[in-house]
């Protein structure tokens, strides 16, 4: 089936894409800026249509010989002629695939609250009239309407990560009271998925949610225990207007206050499915609906896994669809703190591989040894591994090797050593090396060397632990770039030397 998918670049739109491809379909995409695909693993699948869904012209072309078609395209940054472009956006789409005889629409709409649609907020009265829009265009529309979606990514998730990871104590408004039933973002995909198969000119609006229709204030509570975090205690507070309740949202989170505005305007509305007749044509997933903790756990999975890639790097890698993505905002998929510190070394990517690998143990890592030892010393008394592990071989390490109280996660000789924290803090560390040959530079060899100690905070106690390590980072990872390069330059123009012991004056440690 050949497939048009816009929003590509938007929450549902790029995790909608590869189900459809392994699903067998033939994908096309409309993009406004192509060069935000460039890093995705299925671009070079599918075909990509360039331009803006409000060009009549591109639009046709996009459409054209299109079996369905996904519309994915909403803006939660309101402002004044909002309604207005999204209706006509909507108006130029249904009316270019009826003329392209597309057989079906697909759209992604809000579950709208039970009210006249004049005491909706602004942005449940833009789905509600787009949804409109299609169902009388002469193309038949199947709208699947969805509350708060739960996945990494997600602005309703991530206001509700943010408000619990940050604020043990909570003084909330009376909307964190409100009922909404939250669905796990694969759920939403795998009715996307099999929604384009069904047969007839179905013309008609599907709600979908998941098995728990819940509070945002026992979301909040949910997230906690799936996070690990102790008992969340929320205060209501009922003069908090929506208006005050954004500005609250925005000083709180990264979410930014044009995008908290609508969203919490949309929280003041019960949210609960009416019905569940997509269950007739498309039965539910294998297992069933994902529960909300579980589909909490899963948002949070990649980093519980210390598989921090997608979140540390621009590269996009195939993943659950739970997991981030690169064209996410800026603000989501959760905190993520970094030192990034690089310097060219003039010494061979051999030469300052041997000093990278030989880190650890008796040989130290080039930095401030008095707070590793007192690192030390605080993690076993308080039930960490301590010191005491050392390093398996003192000149080579494998992945799974105990270094200290770090451990081996991804190794690449000559190029990358990834150490993951195994010592008691308030989140996940790692402390990523890695080595780039250039050449030469005056005659010398010249490799860049670059050094990133990421944090993942667990909790408010998370994020006042990076901030009291602030002050000593330039002296723990400044003085490490410095006297790696000074070792690996000495090794370099002096006799060939059996092992990469530092000298007495950089047998230093360091620690977050």
């Amino acid at each position: 089936m050949r497939i048009l998918v816009t929003g590509v670049t938007g929450y549902i739109g790029g995790r909608l894409v590869p189900e459809l491809l392994d699903a067998g379909h033939e994908v096309r995409v409309l993009a406004r800026h192509p060069e935000r695909l460039a890093d995705r693993t299925w671009v070079d699948r599918v075909e990509v249509v360039v331009g803006d869904a409000s060009d009549p012209a591109v639009v046709h072309q996009a459409l054209r010989g299109a079996d369905v078609a996904y519309y994915l395209l909403h803006s939660l940054l309101a402002g004044e002629g909002f309604e207005e472009l999204e209706r006509t956006i909507a108006r130029t789409f249904a009316a270019a695939a009826r003329a392209e005889g597309v057989g079906r629409i697909v759209y992604v709409g809000a579950l709208l609250p039970d009210l006249p649609v004049e005491a909706m907020s602004e942005h449940f009265r833009s789905r509600a009239e787009v949804s409109e829009i299609f169902r009388t265009s002469g193309v038949p529309t199947i709208e699947l309407r969805a509350a708060v979606i739960i996945g990494s990514g997600s602005a309703s998730f991530e206001m509700v990560r943010y408000l619990t990871e940050r604020l043990p104590v909570m003084v909330t408004p009376n909307w964190v009271r409100t009922p909404t039933q939250p669905i796990a973002v694969r759920d939403v995909l795998y009715y996307l998925v099999h929604v384009a198969d069904l047969p007839g000119a179905i013309n008609r609006a599907f709600e979908i949610g998941g098995p728990d229709v819940i509070t945002y204030e026992e979301m909040m509570h949910g997230y906690a225990r799936a996070a690990g975090l102790s008992q969340r205690i929320v205060v209501g507070m009922p003069f908090l207007t929506p208006r005050l309740s954004s500005n609250w949202v925005g000083l709180v989170t990264p979410v930014p206050r044009a995008v908290a505005k609508p969203l919490v305007d949309s929280l003041t509305m019960t949210s609960v499915c009416r019905e569940h007749d997509i269950a007739a044509l498309v039965p539910d997933p294998p297992g069933g609906l994902v529960p909300y903790e579980r589909a909490v756990s899963l948002a949070l999975a990649r980093i519980r896994e210390a598989d921090v890639r997608t979140a540390w790097s621009s590269s996009s890698l195939p993943g659950a669809p739970s997991d981030p993505l690169p064209s996410d905002p800026d603000w989501a998929g959760g905190s993520l703190y970094s030192d990034d510190r690089s310097t060219v070394v003039h010494a061979d990517a051999e030469t300052l591989w041997r000093v990278v690998e030989g880190l650890g143990g008796d040989q130290g890592y080039y930095s401030f040894p008095l707070a590793w030892e007192v690192r030390g010393v605080l993690d076993r008394a308080s039930g960490g591994v301590g010191l005491a592990r050392g390093r398996r071989n003192p000149e080579t390490l494998r992945v799974g090797d105990p270094l200290d109280f770090w451990r081996v996660e991804e190794r690449v000789p000559g190029r990358l050593l990834r150490l993951r924290g195994e010592f008691r803090v308030p989140g996940l560390a790692w402390l990523e090396l890695s080595i780039e040959p250039t050449g030469r530079a005056g005659g010398r060899p010249a490799t860049v060397y670059r050094q990133r100690a990421v944090f993942h905070p667990r909790g408010l106690h998370g994020h006042l632990y990076w901030s009291s390590m602030l002050p000593f980072h330039g002296i723990i990872f400044g003085s490490m770039l410095r006297n790696i390069r000074a070792r690996a330059e000495e090794l370099e123009s002096g006799p060939a030397a059996p092992s990469p012991t530092p000298s007495p004056s950089m047998r230093h440690r360091t620690t977050f």
